[in-house]
């Protein structure tokens, strides 16, 4: 056949493609299986032993694709003799580790603005806020009590505060009934720990407390409305404080 005669057939349906290396030929197998469902969340994956005779591969390569998923959220491993491989469930904990340690990565390439981040807050957490109202239970509703009474009783030198401020949103979203909310909110919060970037007055202090208090009054009425309300109120002071220097927001 000339070369007239095979342009005459129409572009050739073979390419030249990179032939996988043996242990991303696992890795992508493994983790098409577990995607197209063959293993639900919390099974038990096949021992090392038997994937590599299955795969036609050494232990080594086996537990270098395993290893890869782990890091992708997709398997967890639990030693000893009950051990072994498992499928992770969809938790908003899970979620949560998987996108901040993304979220974290890209801030610190500066491929992404902390602004960003943050003004995103209000387009996740006041929805959160609002259907927290209808969702969130007593020990849920304590734990954001609990949180609001230290930093009542807690000082502007506290190294804590930034940890208060991450659970009280963290458990309003995880409260909100969406895992992937929740998950959102979360990794936002670890990745850019928000309130560090305050400058924390006793005035501002005491003006966040308050603000977190009309949040939680909002979510024990169980009032949707309330709640956002309070929420926005709230990440509009937060918000337009962090990005200025030095003046409280009028």
């Amino acid at each position: 056949m000339t070369l007239d005669e095979t342009s005459a057939r129409g572009p050739s349906p073979f390419s030249a493609r990179q032939v996988l290396r043996p242990r991303a030929q696992v890795e992508k197998q493994i983790r098409e299986a577990i995607l197209d469902g063959d293993f639900a969340q919390g099974d038990k994956l096949p021992p090392e032993t038997e994937l590599a005779q299955q795969f036609g591969v050494s232990r080594p390569t086996v537990r270098e694709a395993l290893g890869s998923l782990v890091s992708a959220g997709l398997i967890r491993k639990v030693p000893g003799v009950a051990g072994g491989s498992f499928v992770n469930s969809v938790t908003p904990g899970s979620l949560s580790a998987m996108l901040s340690e993304s979220m974290d990565t890209i801030v610190r390439l500066g491929s992404l603005d902390l602004d960003e981040l943050t003004a995103m807050r209000r387009v996740l957490e006041v929805p959160a806020a609002s259907w927290a109202a209808t969702h969130i239970d007593e020990p849920q509703l304590a734990v954001l009590q609990k949180i609001v009474d230290q930093q009542r009783s807690t000082t502007i030198e506290d190294p804590n505060i930034v940890s208060y401020d991450r659970d009280f949103h963290v458990t309003i979203a995880n409260a909100s009934g969406n895992r992937l909310l929740a998950a959102f909110v979360s990794a936002i919060h670890e990745a850019t720990r928000p309130a560090q970037f305050l400058c924390v007055t006793p005035e501002v202090g005491r003006s966040t407390v308050r603000q977190h208090l009309a949040i939680v009054s909002a979510l024990r009425r169980g009032s949707s409305q309330d709640a956002a309300d309070a929420m926005e109120a709230h990440l509009d002071y937060v918000l337009r404080y962090s990005s200025e220097t030095g003046s409280e927001p009028s």
